[in-house]
Formats: structure tokens, C-alpha cells, sequence
């Protein structure tokens, strides 16, 4: 065993002898309940500015973990953090009586509530002088690192709980993703939109171009995919008549994880009857900048050290304007020059690709990584965007753009196809796209065919990728710090 090991073992007999001292006394160690009547920020906010030594009168109930423990004679200070903050519990002897014993098997972590008056002490720290103190639960296990947090990534990650007991970053990310998602609701709200859920579990998967996780239902025995994307369910709504709906849920992608990739993710999927994907720019400028007063208050702030300016209207640009730019030539839709093009820029091609596919790898290689500020990336091949309308003025062209921030695309958006026989033509061209090898080509969808033979009114729809919005609303580099319990590698020796 190792030392470290070895002292791990100590702190964890010498735990278990707390517990059976504490009930030996007759302390219940895991209490039912505690009603505080009082957090940490709203102490703070009422009485930070009271003078050293000053008394309240007011009595307040407060509870927490501990996380510093200091003890003088016969007063003991505690150190207690809510999910709002910190406070001080001022403990005395002559205040508590044979109470005060508890102290003597309370550990770090412990959770434990306070009643008592709030005061400032003489050296000018707020404070609750408590006269009565009850553990609340025992914490059998010590925090990392003396309360300093776990230092290694990927142990936060997975640890969370830890994580976010001990630091409170981690804690004000998850308060920013939920003023991001409460502002996404709001917007969408105001405008008439119906908030529905789709299955997650398809017959077949679609709505984007990505490769499935495969699950097997053994009753009926046959096949589902977890969902790549909602957006051909809820195009089906829109066909029924729900000409404003939209969906917040979770989307699964069997593919790889880095900063900004994640096989679980959350997204965002709304689709306005009517409109078109110049309607679903105003609506994603909207939604951002709601989120961003939520969270930073100002459409001016820095992201890893840049700074975000999200004051509308965004720049729109052509997809081959931004390729030409990254590449300092014009580019066209010329098959052999673009592969002459993709040669020089040292991004490797597929021979069986069509110009659509190249020109989305030179952008996503050598163009997306460097748009910094909002910009709609606009006008996509129609090899690679199956799903989208053709567009009104440029043969061979969709009307699909991609919001770009941070170098990372945050959502896509079009003007919906819903023509079915132009639609049954993009999913076979898809299908022969995957006889040549691409597992992430996107199947025929029959009923939603059928759907649209129906009769689905034009339409903008447009996808919000929630962790990476909050990625960048809450300033933070990685996508696994906005999403709670990123997948990892399955834990050595488990």
C-alpha cells in the first residue's frame, strides 16, 4: 500500500470512530431535515457593511458544509458553504454549554446547521454567534486536497460531486447554464413558440449527418438508434399544424470527444412556419444575446482573453467567401480545383467526395477556426445538406447557414426543404454517399416522406448547441466544464 494509501486509511478509521462516538451519545449523525431561513449571499448583502463587533438582534437558521475549521479555547470558528457562499459560524462554550461537544467530532465536510444571531465579530468577519449547532450529516470520506479542489481534470470530471463542493467555478458554470437555458425558453416564449418532446429512441435516425449509437429492443426485437437530432419529428408537427415548436433535449453522436465535442449533448431545435432562414438569423441573434445579459449582462465581454461583441446584426457571409479568404484565392465549385486547392492546404480528401464535401472539409480544416465573432456562415452545397431548401438564386446551393462563435459552429439553420420528391432525392443521393463508405450519410426516412407528401408549410428551422453556447457565455475553454458528467474512459481497476 502506498503512503498515501495508508494515510487515506486513517482518515477513514478515524471517521468511523466519530460516527460511533457521536451515536454512542446519542446524536443522530444523518438527520431528517433543517429549514434554514437564511443563505450565504443574502447575509452577506444585508450586513457585510455592519461595524466590527456590532450585534443585529436578528436570528437566522443557516446550513452548509464545512470547510474550515479554527479552534481558541473555548471558541471555535466553522467556515460553512451553501450553494450561495460561505459563512462564518461564531461557536462559544458559554453560549452553546454541553452542546459545544459536538465540535470535538466534527471533521471537514461535514454538514452541519446553525441557529443564532447574526453579528460582526471585532475582527470584522460576519458571523453567526449560534447557540444551538446540529450535524446534519457525516462526512465519512475526506475533501481533496485539504478543500482545494481536485487539481487533475479529468478526476473533476469525474468526481463531479467534489468538483463542485469544493470549487465554486464549477458551481457559477452550472448557475450560467441555467439562466442560458431559462433565456432560450423566454424568447422562444414571447414569440409563440410550443416547447414538445420527440423519442429519442428512432427507427431510423436523421436530421443531421452523423454516425449512431445502435441499441437493440428486445420485446419487439429489433433495432433503435439513440437520436442524432429531433428535427424530423418535429418537422412532422409542423405538417399537423404546430407552426411554432421547438425542442430542448439530449442528442447522441457516436463520434469522438475533444473541447468542443461530446457523444451526449444538448440542443436546441426550433422551426417557424412561414419563415425562412433569414427569419431564423433574427431569432438565433435573439436567443444569443438574451442568453449573454442573463449571464455576463453586457453583449460585450471577454472569452479566453478575446473580446465577444454579440451586438446585432451579425456579419453574413458566403461559405465560398469565407473558404476564398482562408485560402487568398477565389474558390469555386470546380471539383479538380478544389482538390488542387485541399493538396495545397495539406487537408486530406476522399476521391470518392464530391465538390460539396471537399469545399465543407477545406472550411471546417482551414476557415471555421478562425471567425472569432458571431457570423452567419451561409449558402451550403447541397451534397451536404440534405435537408435544406434550394436556394432562391444560386444553382446548386442551399439556404443553410451555420452560426459560427469562437471558432466553433454553434448551431446550423435553414430554410426547410418541403418539396418530397426533391427530399426523397437527397436522401438516395445520401444512400449512394454510403455505399461509398460515408457512415454518416444520412438514410431514407419513409414516413417522413409520407409526412411531407402531406403537405408541410414553408419554413425556417434552425439547431442552438446549448453546451457550447454556455461554453462561451460562461468563459470557459472546454466543453466537459458546462456539461456535468462528460463521457471518460472507463476508470482504471472498475
Amino acid at each position: 500500500m502506498t503512503e498515501e494509501g495508508s494515510r487515506l486509511d486513517e482518515v477513514l478509521h478515524a471517521r468511523r470512530e466519530s460516527l460511533e462516538r457521536l451515536r454512542s451519545r446519542g446524536v443522530e449523525p444523518f438527520a431528517l431535515r433543517f429549514e434554514p431561513s437564511a443563505q450565504a449571499d443574502q447575509l452577506h448583502a444585508q450586513y457585510d457593511s455592519l461595524a466590527p463587533g456590532a450585534e443585529t438582534g436578528t436570528e437566522v437558521a443557516v446550513a452548509g458544509r464545512i470547510v474550515l475549521i479554527r479552534g481558541h479555547g473555548k471558541l471555535t470558528f466553522l467556515t460553512v458553504r451553501d450553494a450561495t457562499g460561505d459563512v462564518q459560524l461564531f461557536l462559544s462554550q458559554e453560549e452553546m454549554g454541553e452542546s459545544y461537544r459536538l465540535i470535538d467530532d466534527l471533521d471537514l465536510g461535514d454538514i452541519v446547521g446553525a441557529e443564532g444571531q447574526v453579528i460582526k465579530t471585532k475582527r470584522g468577519e460576519l458571523s453567526v454567534k449560534a447557540w444551538r449547532l446540529t450535524l446534519l450529516t457525516k462526512a465519512l470520506r475526506p475533501l481533496p486536497e485539504k478543500w482545494h479542489g481536485l487539481r487533475d481534470a479529468e478526476a473533476r470530471y469525474r468526481q463531479r460531486y467534489l468538483d463542485l463542493a469544493a470549487n465554486p467555478e464549477s458551481r457559477r458554470v452550472v448557475w450560467a447554464r441555467a439562466r442560458v437555458l431559462q433565456a432560450l425558453r423566454g424568447v422562444l416564449g414571447e414569440r409563440g413558440f410550443v416547447e414538445v418532446e420527440t423519442p429519442v429512441l428512432q427507427p431510423t435516425h436523421g436530421g443531421a449527418l452523423a454516425r449512431p449509437f445502435v441499441t437493440h429492443h428486445r420485446a419487439l426485437d429489433f433495432d433503435l438508434y439513440l437520436r442524432i437530432a429531433p428535427e424530423l419529428y418535429l418537422k412532422r408537427l409542423l405538417v399537423g399544424g404546430i407552426e411554432r415548436v421547438y425542442e430542448i433535449g439530449r442528442n447522441f453522436r457516436n463520434e469522438g470527444i475533444d473541447r468542443d465535442h461530446n457523444p451526449e449533448f444538448t440542443m436546441l431545435e426550433a422551426y417557424q412556419a412561414y419563415g425562412d432562414y433569414e427569419d431564423m438569423m433574427a431569432l438565433d441573434e435573439a436567443m444569443v444575446n438574451a442568453a449573454a445579459l442573463a449571464v455576463r449582462g453586457t453583449l460585450r465581454f471577454p472569452y479566453q482573453g478575446q473580446e465577444m461583441d454579440l451586438e446585432a446584426p451579425w456579419p453574413r457571409v458566403t461559405l465560398l467567401e469565407v473558404v476564398s479568404k482562408a485560402l487568398g484565392e477565389e474558390v469555386t465549385m470546380d471539383r479538380r480545383e478544389l482538390a488542387r486547392l485541399a493538396e495545397r492546404a495539406g487537408v486530406p480528401i476522399d476521391p470518392a467526395w464530391g465538390p460539396g464535401k471537399v469545399l465543407l472539409e477545406l472550411y471546417e480544416k482551414r476557415a471555421e477556426g478562425e471567425i472569432f465573432q458571431p457570423t452567419f456562415v451561409k449558402d451550403f452545397p447541397r451534397e451536404v445538406s440534405p435537408l435544406a431548401r434550394p436556394h432562391r438564386s444560386s444553382p446548386g446551393l442551399t439556404e443553410h447557414f451555420d452560426l459560427v462563435m469562437a471558432g466553433t459552429e454553434i448551431g446550423p439553420a435553414y430554410s426547410e426543404l418541403t418539396d418530397p420528391d426533391e427530399q426523397r432525392a437527397r436522401f438516395e443521393a445520401q444512400q449512394e454517399a454510403r455505399r461509398k463508405g460515408d457512415e454518416e450519410a444520412h438514410p431514407v426516412d419513409e414516413d417522413f416522406i409520407r409526412a411531407l407528401e402531406h403537405g408541410m408549410p414553408p419554413a425556417g428551422g434552425l439547431g442552438l448547441g446549448v453546451d457550447r453556447l454556455t461554453m462561451i457565455l460562461a468563459d470557459v475553454a472546454s466543453i466537459r466544464e458546462v456539461i456535468l458528467f462528460p463521457h471518460l474512459r472507463p476508470e482504471p481497476g472498475r
